[in-house]
């Protein structure tokens, strides 16, 4: 199997598709379907952050998803400062908060059954962001194959990543599209943690497929 994947590499690298020069993207030797069963949500990290080599090999790696009428919707955002990364995750706990008083009837228990880590982003090295550009109706669908993109790739790495909904409110105010140099028309859809996992997630098990019609 190996070898069967180092030779795909090779002629992806023949035909001009340039996977980086981290040891990190030359390695990924993984089959699309190990990735896909080996991927986990990875919520421990070490603090190293991803070389910018790999980072761009993930990227190009998120780009070549399917998209509708091949308008590539997409943009991104690489957040690595831990000052920046500590101040978006309490701006998205706040939101979390408001949500909450937002539902609140009197007597009746509406508290989320969720709580929140103190980091929201479990302290990961790196955040990268998938924006939407007001393109069409498929922008969504195209953003999130991007992302499954990435996701896979990283685990083909050997890196971990997990999806944090939760910051994505924070992310569409006008103020952080403004620091984070967004466009306002701009939407962010798949924020996504990236890093070097501490530890080994363990599987989740899944249920069989439900079939809805097979004719």
């Amino acid at each position: 199997m190996a070898g069967f994947v180092l030779h795909h590499i090779h002629e992806m690298s023949a035909i001009g598709i340039d996977l980086g020069t981290s040891n990190s993207a030359r390695d990924a030797t993984m089959s699309v379907l190990e990735a896909i069963y080996k991927r986990r949500a990875v919520r421990s990290y070490l603090a190293q952050p991803p070389d910018p080599e790999t980072v761009r090999a993930l990227l190009k790696a998120a780009v070549q998803a399917p998209t509708a009428v091949h308008e590539e919707p997409w943009a991104f955002v690489i957040l690595e400062n831990r000052d920046t990364l500590k101040r978006l995750s309490e701006r998205a706990k706040d939101f979390l908060n408001e949500m909450a008083r937002a539902i609140h009837l009197p007597g009746r228990d509406m508290s989320f059954h969720f709580t929140p880590p103190d980091n929201i982003f479990y302290d990961a090295p790196a955040l990268i962001v998938i924006y939407g550009k007001p393109m069409g109706r498929f922008v969504e669908a195209d953003c999130w194959l991007a992302a499954e993109n990435l996701i896979l790739a990283a685990c083909a790495m050997g890196l971990g990543t997990c999806v944090i909904g939760l910051a994505v409110p924070a992310l569409n105010t006008p103020e952080w599209k403004k620091e984070l140099g967004v466009a306002a028309e701009m939407t962010a859809i798949a924020p996504i943690i990236v890093g070097i996992p501490k530890d080994t997630t363990p599987p989740v098990p899944r249920q069989e497929p439900q079939i809805l019609s097979w004719k």
